[in-house]
């Protein structure tokens, strides 16, 4: 098959894969669009919000609709690396024996990661960058396609542990959770009250998937758009000669390099989930802010003015 009709195949079955989460999910359009552009991006994502807002039904949902494993790990303070890793067992003819963790599945749900210790977050981060566990001196590889979802929430901060900036830098996209609109809050509460069940169907293979994934990274892009997305992130640095007086004012700290890479893979999806063959200033536009919220630090006057990490990606793009 063509990249041209890959991408026209591609744009049919994410039209198909919405339709099926939509059986379960309601509402919350920019959520799963962002999702699964990380997914098909090859990236990880962080998902912020209140509790109730089903996110853990919606990640099960898109697993599902995927045809991929799906595990979910509850994050607590006394949770252990080898509680996720695994560990080395003696057997009944004493050889030792790796008894793979939760983390060796395609879709992973990390669940408030913010509440587990930094040791047990740099275990999870290891395998989201290396794609691979080391245990004993062993490297196992994790199954492709791989994917980590990790929740926070934004309101309890008593007894948590903060991702430090180098591994929130991990994560692709940080996605921002909303409250569901009146009228889907209704719809919610009436699919769920009544004892009607839906099934979800499988639309692709594990294979499937990774050959999308390489599909994307093979868009072309044209110089000018990897310079639009190169000057966005250097503008978010305060002591670089090209930020303005805007970002001088209100931020310590600006994005690094991986912003602009995630910028440009996130746009050639964006583009190519549009039926575009390559992607252009609008496509880096959209996927912005969900790519530099939670890279780009605000300084006390900020956070004095009430100025958003939002106003301030806005304001520079």
């Amino acid at each position: 098959m063509s990249d041209v009709a890959a991408i026209q195949n591609l744009v049919e079955k994410r039209k198909r894969l919405k339709e099926e989460v939509s059986k379960i999910i309601i509402g919350q359009d920019i959520v799963v669009d962002q999702i699964i552009l990380s997914i098909f991006s090859g990236g990880h994502a962080l998902l912020v919000g209140v509790p109730g807002l089903a996110k853990t039904l919606m990640v099960n949902t898109i697993a599902q609709a995927l045809g991929l494993d799906f595990k979910r790990i509850q994050f607590t303070p006394d949770l252990m690396p080898s509680d996720i890793l695994g560990s080395e067992i003696l057997d009944e003819n004493r050889q030792f024996k790796f008894i793979k963790g939760p983390l060796f599945s395609n879709i992973i749900l990390a669940d408030e990661i913010n509440r587990t210790p930094p040791k047990t977050q740099a275990a999870l981060l290891e395998a989201m960058q290396e794609r691979s566990v080391t245990i004993s001196g062993h490297t196992y590889k994790l199954d492709l396609p791989y994917f980590v979802l990790a929740t926070q929430n934004p309101i309890e901060q008593e007894g948590t542990y903060p991702l430090p900036e180098a591994q929130l830098d991990r994560f692709m996209f940080s996605i921002l959770l909303q409250y569901p609109s009146f009228s889907e809050e209704v719809e919610v509460v009436k699919s769920t009250t009544s004892d009607h069940t839906k099934t979800i169907n499988a639309l692709f293979t594990a294979q499937e998937i990774i050959d999308f994934q390489h599909l994307i990274r093979r868009i072309p892009v044209a110089d000018n758009v990897i310079e639009y997305a190169v000057t966005v992130v250097s503008k978010t640095r305060p002591d670089n000669a090209m930020s303005s007086d805007y970002i001088k004012n209100y931020l310590d700290w600006g994005a690094g390099p991986r912003a602009s890479q995630n910028l440009i893979l996130a746009a050639k999806a964006h583009a190519a989930f549009n039926g575009k063959f390559s992607p252009d200033i609008e496509d880096v536009k959209a996927v912005a802010p969900g790519i530099l919220r939670h890279r780009i630090i605000k300084n006390y006057k900020a956070d004095a003015e009430g100025i958003t990490e939002e106003t301030i990606i806005n304001t520079l793009l």
